[in-house]
């Protein structure tokens, strides 16, 4: 009965598992034999035996001995139930190993959860199992982790190594402390340098994702005695000065301008007191790149843009010794787009000298007309509606006739008196109003000589 007993107590034991023996099927078997036991000494010390009294003296022995082979058996169970569950511990340990490995490479956003299971498996070893072979691993395998994950970092990639840096800094607060140790202080070197090196990258880059105001930002806040954050403004102004140099002879000095206008808003996302030096050089290279672009846009025909660039300088920077020049450069491009000759040569920066010649202009026509004027000197005038004049007749009700404009009294004519040097002028008129002829433009080429007056009559003939 002893066998089987036995017997059926390995079939349902072996082979060890982690979880060892149900503890009912443990008590009863402990039950049985001391059971066994106690009848086997009541049969012994009441039996004859024949073969002599000496023999008795090996009953003792070998109860001993039968009673150490149970015993036996129950320790090297518990050895093999133990290497289980070191074992099962070990295949955990190795199945994080494994999350870790496929996490790499990864974008850290889908990388994330996977390196969380995993983490929570080292520190569930290294904490409840500490003095497991596996829990005595888990040291190491935190320091493979923190490698692993700021791999972008050591290769370079600053902008990509951001985000798992702050996942490692951030472990203290999710994580056992004890078991991290000194690890997450480790990462504040690594992260304060991706966030300058990320953030100066982008500056100027209005395509750039993050921008650069925000990493910028975040290392004044999160590192402000660090040494990367002391060389922000040193890096703002280089980059400030390399593109403006750039204007100066670039082949795209509209580019550069974009680029400053991104890095002159940047700069005033930037809260730092030390920027301020630099905005303002942000602010002037902007003012310069404007002028610049327009002046390009000009030689390269580009008119419409031009025309837009210019005027938008002349508003925002009233003040700037440059307005009047771009004025003239507007005017000049609204006269090009009509008459290409006159775009030719960029208007002068400044009116020449001498001795000025009168035109006067005329409007013997309905409907405003705005003249347009561009030669060695530029401008704009506008002359009012004329009440009382009408169209002409065409060439085809004019029998061909000679149309004999403003001959009525002067006073009738609203005018305007231009002071023009002497040189070649492009004139371009544009007339509004309500008339059949409203919305026509024309253009047409003068001459000043010095010492005339001039004398120019706008009028109005019918399609007929």
């Amino acid at each position: 009965m002893c066998w089987v007993a036995t017997a059926a107590l390995l079939v349902m034991a072996l082979p060890a598992d982690v979880d060892g023996v149900p503890a009912g099927l443990l008590v009863g078997y402990g039950v049985f034999l001391l059971a066994a036991a106690a009848d086997g000494a009541r049969r012994g010390l009441r039996a004859t035996l024949s073969i002599g009294a000496s023999f008795r003296r090996l009953a003792l022995p070998l109860a001993v001995v039968l009673l150490a082979v149970p015993a036996g058996g129950s320790l090297a169970y518990g050895a093999a139930r133990d290497e289980a569950k070191e074992q099962a511990l070990l295949d955990r340990l190795s199945a994080a190993d494994a999350q870790v490995k496929s996490a790499d490479g990864l974008a850290f956003d889908k990388a994330e959860p996977i390196l969380g299971k995993a983490l929570a498996v080292y520190q569930d070893l290294g904490t409840k199992h500490a003095g497991s072979r596996a829990g005595k691993l888990v040291p190491a395998r935190l320091d493979a982790y923190y490698e692993t994950v700021s791999g972008p970092y050591e290769d370079k990639s600053y902008c990509e190594a951001i985000a798992p840096l702050k996942h490692l800094r951030g472990l203290g607060g999710t994580v056992d402390k004890d078991l991290l140790g000194a690890r997450p202080d480790k990462t504040d070197e690594p992260l304060a340098h991706s966030l300058y090196e990320c953030g100066t990258a982008a500056l100027g880059v209005y395509t750039a994702t993050p921008a650069a105001e925000d990493n910028l930002n975040e290392l004044y806040k999160t590192f402000p005695k660090s040494s990367h954050t002391n060389r922000v403004e040193p890096a703002v102004r280089a980059a400030i000065k390399t593109r403006t140099t750039a204007l100066d002879g670039g082949s795209a000095p509209c580019d550069t301008t974009n680029e400053l206008r991104t890095l002159k808003r940047s700069l005033q996302a930037l809260s730092d007191p030390s920027l301020e030096g630099a905005t303002r050089e942000a602010k002037e290279a902007v003012q310069r790149g404007d002028f610049a672009c327009g002046t390009d846009q000009f030689k390269d025909k580009d008119y419409a843009n031009a025309i837009k660039t210019m005027t938008e300088y002349a508003k925002e920077y009233p003040d700037s010794p440059q307005a009047a020049h771009a004025r003239s450069i507007a005017i000049a491009a609204e006269i090009a787009e009509e008459e290409p000759a006159a775009g030719k040569n960029l208007p002068p920066a400044k009116d020449p000298g001498g001795s000025r010649m009168i035109l006067v202009i005329s409007n013997d026509g309905p409907g405003a007309v705005d003249v347009l004027y561009t030669g060695p000197t530029s401008g704009r005038v506008t002359l009012k509606t004329c009440a009382t004049c009408t169209e002409y007749p065409g060439p085809i009700l004019s029998q061909g006739k000679k149309v004999k404009a403003c001959t009525g009294p002067s006073s009738k004519y609203p005018k305007a008196t231009l002071l023009l040097p002497a040189g070649d002028y492009h004139f371009l008129q544009k007339r509004g109003g309500s008339t059949s002829s409203a919305g026509d433009t024309k253009t047409s080429k003068v001459k000043i000589e010095p010492g005339y007056s001039y004398t120019n009559c706008l009028y109005v003939t019918s399609r007929f």
